[in-house]
């Protein structure tokens, strides 16, 4: 980017660059949102919970079908969406609203802190967290990840304003603190209090007579008060979940590869070493410089306490960041969007990187251009032709199927949940036989193909791969039903419907 004062004064427009900064964030954020399709898995399956619960009016238990639970995440995230399909309509933008919000909440976040911190820095922080790779691409997916940066971002905000502000708010700021926290954790669990390990670390750091409590019983007890209730609620209704949270959800994923998401001893690197450099595009080059003073400044802080507490400001972001990347690199479970929270301390790095270096907002004629750019990534996308995308296969299935649509079942095929909100229809994963050791808390399959043919909804379509059409026909000939063929195979499956073998 061109950084030349006189050039990047001249093409800014003439209003303050905050309400500029603003703009584009918004842009960013909500245009085209609906353009692209429910992508499965993951946006299929976060938004059919959200379907699940408004359909069925049970916000308190997520299930994935009628009959099985969806337990791997709390239900805030699940409660977003639902809500936002009720106001807005059963339709992509609204599912991706949550998310696209909490990217502008974000933004605002990371301007108030760096005001905090970094007087001065505050543009060019919210313009670059606006603008980074990452941050942009992931408002407009489905997933949990920027509920909780929204969430955690918040917590931070409260603590620095504890912190860095007058000492007789503290206490409110506290309170603030300790409620984005539970709600942080209501989206997913432990991993949303790592902040709280960033804040009782840069405490320890300072001076003893500049530390201020962090711990209290009013918080604490609004942690609870907020936190506590659906833990117990669904726990207590619920046998068995408890270990499942614990031993699932937190241990295994963890410590051990289980969920196949990079446990290799190198995994960390492999993930999280692209995510860092190309996420934090256009804004590496500052981040990079950043990096490169580091382990001065960390042999500085280390030696001297007075350095701490004078440079704290440059501390306290510097510990958001690499106490969390710390614990996910030695975490077995490793995913680029783990590190999204983190993007709002890389953003005030390179603001304050720029900042030491005399620099101010990046020419506008560039900053233009890497938006413009985004937004055509974002138009592009929805072009792409993809089986995990919903609303094609919505489109398929309307070509080739008469009449309405009630029920989808995937038989030994990936579940395209995200059919509930393209099509309107329930969606279930089947195995083509009984399996009656399979875990009662978050099977693999909704059900299996024999108790569904015993129901037999006659709304319902069916789905198999080519491959395994040959055992799926011998398998219903054998329950007494006949498979029907609707059209020609969509992305290498079978579509079909099924009716009694003595039937018409």
């Amino acid at each position: 980017m061109n950084d030349d004062p006189a050039a990047s004064a001249r093409m800014r427009p003439h209003f303050p660059a905050r309400i500029w900064i603003a703009l584009l964030a918004v842009v960013l954020a909500l245009g085209f949102l609906g353009l692209r399709g429910i992508w499965d898995p993951d946006e299929g399956r976060y938004t059919n919970v959200a379907m699940h619960m408004l359909d069925s009016g049970d916000w308190l238990n997520p299930h994935r079908s009628v009959d099985v639970g969806h337990w791997t995440k709390p239900p805030l995230t699940y409660w977003a969406i639902a809500g936002s399909v009720a106001t807005f309509g059963r339709n992509p933008w609204a599912a991706r609203l949550p998310s696209a919000l909490a990217f502008l909440l974000c933004t605002w976040l990371v301007w108030r802190i760096a005001r905090r911190i970094a007087p001065g820095g505050e543009d060019v922080a919210a313009l670059a967290f606006a603008t980074m790779a990452l941050p942009f691409g992931a408002s407009q997916l489905i997933t949990t990840d920027f509920v909780l940066a929204g969430c955690e971002t918040l917590a931070v905000w409260a603590f620095v304003e504890s912190r860095w502000g007058a000492p007789t708010q503290t206490r409110r700021w506290l309170l603030l603190m300790w409620a984005a926290l539970a709600l942080a954790f209501l989206t997913k669990g432990p991993p949303g209090l790592l902040p709280l390990a960033v804040m009782l670390a840069f405490d320890r750091l300072q001076p003893r007579d500049q530390r201020r409590r962090l711990f209290d019983i009013a918080g604490l007890a609004l942690f609870l008060a907020i936190a506590a209730p659906w833990f117990v609620a669904v726990t207590r209704s619920n046998p068995g979940l408890l270990g499942y949270f614990l031993g699932e959800e937190v241990v295994n994923r963890v410590a051990s590869d289980e969920f196949n998401r990079n446990g290799q001893w190198y995994g960390w690197l492999q993930v999280y070493a692209p995510t860092l450099l190309v996420g934090t595009l256009p804004w590496t080059p500052a981040l990079l410089r950043w990096a490169r003073r580091l382990p001065a400044d960390v042999r500085g802080w280390w030696r001297d306490p007075q350095r701490r507490a004078s440079e704290r400001s440059w501390l306290f972001p510097t510990l958001w960041l690499l106490l969390p990347l710390l614990v996910f690199c030695l975490s077995r479970s490793r995913m680029p969007l783990y590190l999204l929270p983190l993007f709002p301390a890389l953003a005030l790095l390179a603001s304050m990187q720029r900042q030491r270096e005399g620099r101010g907002l990046p020419d506008w004629r560039a900053i233009v251009a890497w938006a413009a750019l985004l937004m055509a990534l974002k138009v592009a996308s929805a072009s792409w032709s993809t089986h995990k995308d919903a609303a094609e296969w919505a489109k398929a299935i309307h070509a080739r199927v008469p009449g309405p649509v009630s029920e989808v079942y995937f038989v030994e095929d990936m579940a395209r949940y995200g059919l509930h909100l393209e099509l309107g229809a329930d969606v279930e994963k089947l195995s083509l036989l009984p399996e009656p050791d399979a875990p009662r808390i978050d099977p693999v399959n909704d059900a299996d193909l024999a108790r569904k043919l015993s129901q037999h909804h006659p709304g319902a379509i069916w789905i198999t791969k080519q491959a395994s059409w040959p055992k799926t026909q011998a398998r219903i000939a054998e329950l007494g039903y006949r498979p029907v063929v609707q059209g020609t195979p969509y992305y290498g499956r079978v579509i079909f419907r099924v009716v009694p073998a003595d039937g018409g």
